[in-house]
């Protein structure tokens, strides 16, 4: 199905210039909305490019945000003062869209990877009712038992925190080595300019760090239908994560999938027949869900909180038995394997 791709900008509540982008059907409206919640130093337009196409070639209308301090936001580079704003900002984009009289009467749902689910999930939290549902991949939504940080690291880091809350003091090895499996794919992620590939700043993450934990003691909140995708072999984000989530959530309809041998960047950094089967599996998700809008949500209020600026069935495989290094882990976060720095 052929599609059209736009960029707009707009000002959040805080007057940051924000970018944002969509992916729609040419010959026919969406069949329903996707809204695309990026990773850590991740962006919108070209690192989930492959996500937008291929939903809109499946009929959806595709939206995303990239955050302050993200791609092409403005602020400053992967800052992130309360992950709260996050949230509302995304909130307020997303429903805006959802508000306009053309989109009004179709199913509405949230697309988080990495620390994006936890994005999705909080937006869910914030209002229950008004999404159909949610497709999480390899999201950060808790911190592994073998993870967690010492509270004494804690406790000193967060007396920091508002001396110095931009240094950029916490130490990472490079993700990208460690997410994405096929090397060439790799390496037009690592020479995307937009992607932050510095050491993460010493309040961004502790406010990840208080989000995972946040939403790891309420992982029985819950309780819309979603899809969670995990590859066996991520040494990133922990699938057992993702079990937790399943396990513990209060969800009717939840789904959850595991991918012996797949590493971390499931829609990204994989062979192309692994891609293939991971988009497949979302599709198919999706079409089942996709006219379940309930009257509930038809009438559910909409916030336009911007101002326009220019322009279940469980499948779990065994464990795969890949060694996982020991080391340093940070929000759900694991060691990675190399010694250049980035973000995720």
């Amino acid at each position: 199905m052929a599609f059209e791709y736009q960029e707009d900008h707009i000002r959040n509540s805080r007057g940051t210039l924000l970018f944002t982008c969509r992916w729609l059907p040419l010959i026919s409206s969406p069949k329903a909305l996707v809204f695309l919640c990026h990773g850590y130093g991740m962006e919108c337009s070209g690192f989930m490019r492959e996500c937008g196409t291929r939903l809109a070639a499946a009929g959806y209308g595709v939206f995303g945000i990239d955050y302050e301090g993200h791609g092409r936001s403005k602020g400053a580079r992967c800052y992130i003062k309360k992950f709260e704003n996050i949230v509302n900002d995304c909130s307020n984009f997303f429903k805006s869209i959802c508000a306009q009289e053309e989109y009004r009467d179709k199913s509405r749902f949230l697309y988080g990877e990495s620390m994006g689910g936890a994005v999705a999930l909080l937006l869910h939290k914030k209002d229950p009712s008004f999404w159909n549902g949610a497709v999480l991949v390899a999201p950060m939504c808790k911190i592994s038992e073998k993870v967690k940080p010492h509270p004494v690291v804690v406790n000193i880091l967060t007396k920091m925190e508002e001396i110095i809350p931009k240094w950029k003091i916490v130490p990472t090895k490079d993700v990208i080595d460690s997410a994405f499996k096929d090397p060439i794919k790799r390496e037009v992620i690592r020479n995307n300019k937009l992607i932050y590939q510095d050491k993460p700043r010493l309040k961004t993450a502790l406010e990840m760090l208080r989000t995972s934990i946040s939403l790891e003691d309420g992982l029985n909140e819950v309780t819309l239908p979603f899809f969670v995708l995990h590859g066996e072999a991520d040494i990133v984000t922990d699938p057992e994560v993702s079990k937790a989530l399943y396990e513990k959530a209060s969800s009717k309809d939840k789904t959850i999938k595991l991918f012996p041998g797949m590493w971390h960047g499931l829609t990204s950094g994989e062979p192309d027949e692994n891609i293939e089967i991971v988009f497949a599996d979302i599709t198919a998700w999706l079409d089942k869900r996709c006219n379940a809008v309930t009257f509930e949500q038809i009438l559910c209020p909409l916030n336009q909180g911007f101002e326009k600026f220019d322009n279940a069935m469980v499948s779990m495989a065994a464990t795969s038995g890949r060694t996982q290094s020991n080391g340093t882990y940070l929000c759900g976060l694991k060691r990675p394997r190399a010694q250049r720095r980035s973000a995720m």
